[in-house]
């Protein structure tokens, strides 16, 4: 059962939360479209795992509404969770079987897997399947999670903290697996405090701050502004570039400008070529600075 392309694969609406006088949750609207990668950003605490855990009716809300797939998570049980692929992010496997073992019987309960595509998965994250279970370490028992999850080629991976206790180069792989996933039509919600992952796989972020979105955006549209470093032959005057259209945080120190550039560059290309420049660098911001730009945004709007 596919849903249907116009019907969101995710969607809250109003969403609370509470533990007794702790809201985790505070009217959460969140919409994933199908075949997207949906990074969901916030430190420890901000609401991700909660989040996850109403989507797969692990917990039940407060107050609002949730519906994965088109479905009510809690009316539509087993046959709705086959569906989906999860990886919590407090993962835990153990006993004496060996890895092949415990992905088979994993397997079965989603209605089987070939053994072909758990030995592929397992080949591709480095993964002993003869090894027991017990034997493993934390970065290789990620790895069986990150197996279990994509293994049956769900509609909807949701995916918490994904990453954890991989090394690099297996996290490589893990994003070519999210890229193959999501052209594959396969939809990706996966929450993570390690931001440059979800840059490099994510086509829309949603930042959370304490149990609220803080925004929702494209990863390109949240990349509004640029970094420029300019570098004059000889010191230029700060005052040449305070005030001018779209430009910002201006740092003048002899002869090298700093700024930020929200727009359109015309005023400031004009007003460096009153001077003699050597070198000229514009940077896109990566994502870790712009969460940080739209976490203290929200405290100073807080503050005001």
């Amino acid at each position: 059962m596919n849903t249907p392309a116009s019907t969101p694969v995710i969607r809250t609406e109003k969403l609370v939360k509470c533990y007794g006088r702790t809201s985790a949750l505070d009217g959460l609207d969140l919409e994933v479209h199908p075949g997207e990668v949906f990074g969901y950003l916030g430190p420890n605490g901000a609401g991700k795992t909660t989040t996850i855990r109403l989507l797969l009716d692990l917990i039940r809300p407060t107050s609002g509404q949730v519906r994965v797939l088109g479905q009510d998570p809690r009316a539509g049980g087993p046959k709705l969770r086959r569906r989906i692929g999860y990886l919590a992010g407090d993962f835990a496997i153990d006993g004496r079987q060996p890895v092949r073992e415990a992905l088979t019987y994993l397997g079965n309960l989603r209605g089987g897997v070939p053994a072909r595509r758990i030995r592929e998965l397992a080949e591709r994250l480095d993964l002993d399947l003869t090894r027991p279970i017990r034997s493993l370490s934390k970065g290789n028992r990620q790895k069986v999670g990150l197996v279990q999850a994509f293994m049956h080629t769900p509609e909807l991976l949701i995916l918490d903290e994904p990453t954890s206790g991989l090394d690099p180069l297996v996290q490589q792989e893990f994003l070519a697996m999210v890229r193959e996933a999501k052209a594959a039509g396969q939809t990706v919600f996966m929450s993570s405090h390690v931001l440059s992952e979800v840059q490099h796989a994510a086509d829309r972020v949603g930042i959370i701050r304490a149990g609220r979105l803080v925004t929702v955006e494209r990863v390109e549209a949240l990349r509004s502004f640029r970094k420029v470093e300019i570098h004059f032959a000889e010191p230029v005057p700060a005052d040449a570039f305070t005030g001018l259209p779209h430009v910002s945080q201006v740092q003048v120190d002899g002869t090298r400008l700093r700024c930020r550039l929200d727009g359109h560059a015309d005023a400031l290309v004009k007003a460096a070529s009153r001077f003699t420049v050597v070198n000229l660098r514009v940077e896109e911001p990566d994502l870790e600075e712009l969460f940080f730009a739209y976490y203290n945004g929200e405290e100073a709007s807080r503050a005001a």
